[in-house]
């Protein structure tokens, strides 16, 4: 269910899993080197993001409802720090009373800052060295599917399953710098896929959506309209990404291929 680098060797990669397992693959070793397992009361591992600095990475898990599959049903929220050097839990980041399901969390660029999206629209920013919730605001009517900071992190972005983009102020709580539409491309109401996902190229200017139809937006940040699409698949777009500092990004598809495309 979700897939994470760990930052300084990119040696390890951690999977979580839909049965509350959290492994770390060692690419050298070609094998499992670190099996966790959540609490049993968490089964589902929505997402794990590590620290760009420190030797921790932080996993939002929920309780799932029996037989469902729904982004909006997936129960309550956990989210727990783990120590990379003794692969323990640290601890768990206060959400409140039965909080609702975590789907996307994503670090700032020095690891003080955890930026979290929840199912009832809102956004949470944690202190990591207090490991305590500084402010949270309502940012969509409906559930979030994914959330990143911007490149100058004076702004963050957010990904409605309702197909709305937001890119949201980070010095003045709750202004919109600028938004967009594109649930013509992925609207989860009419999808069958898990979430979708966003991905910023390095110079934070272009946005790069997952998609239901054969072809992904790339839209312009505080542009008029998107740019361009991509080079169409035969099947829906799952997966996005941009190469850390070259003009260069990946698509995956549900037709279990993978591109790389170059724009320059």
């Amino acid at each position: 269910m979700s897939l994470e680098w760990e930052c300084k060797s990119d040696r390890l990669l951690l999977i979580g899993t839909a049965d509350g397992g959290i492994k770390a693959w060692n690419v050298d070793a070609k094998r499992v080197v670190c099996d966790l397992s959540c609490t049993e009361a968490f089964p589902s591992v929505l997402d794990l993001k590590c620290s760009p600095v420190e030797p921790i990475f932080v996993s939002a898990a929920a309780s799932r409802w029996p037989g469902s599959s729904d982004i909006g049903k997936l129960g309550y929220a956990s989210l727990t720090v783990w120590n990379m050097r003794t692969w323990k839990a640290m601890t768990a980041l206060p959400l409140g009373e039965d909080p609702p399901p975590i789907t996307s969390v994503c670090f700032n660029h020095n690891g003080k800052l955890l930026a979290a999206a929840a199912t009832d629209g809102m956004i949470h920013m944690f202190d990591m060295s207090a490991g305590l919730q500084i402010t949270g605001w309502p940012a969509h009517d409906s559930a979030i599917s994914s959330v990143l900071f911007g490149s100058d992190e004076t702004s963050i972005f957010t990904l409605g399953i309702d197909g709305k983009i937001f890119e949201w102020s980070l010095q003045n709580q709750g202004e919109v710098l600028w938004s967009s539409d594109c649930s013509r491309f992925c609207n989860l109401r009419s999808s069958s896929h898990y979430k979708h996902e966003m991905a910023l190229d390095a110079y934070g200017r272009r946005l790069l959506v997952t998609s239901n139809s054969l072809r992904a937006p790339i839209y312009q940040v505080r542009g008029h309209a998107y740019g361009m699409r991509t080079l169409p698949h035969s099947a829906s777009i799952t997966t996005v990404d941009w190469h850390p500092t070259s003009p260069i990004f990946l698509t995956g598809s549900a037709d279990h291929s993978v591109r790389v495309t170059s724009t320059a």
